[in-house]
């Protein structure tokens, strides 16, 4: 991202790496294992159907 020199194509990147990020990332710490990996398979599983 540093060598980004066009802010519109920064803002782009951005914008999609924190919908992606924020899709998976549950917050492990405060879950027990077997929900946390409930929820990420039900995440991944999303993201497949989507990027299909």
């Amino acid at each position: 991202m540093a060598r980004s020199r066009n802010v519109k194509t920064l803002q782009k990147f951005a914008s999609v790496h924190a919908s992606i990020h924020n899709h998976f990332h549950q917050d492990r710490h405060l879950n027990r294992r077997n929900i946390f990996k409930q929820n990420r398979s039900v995440a991944l599983a999303e993201w497949r159907q989507l990027a299909a």
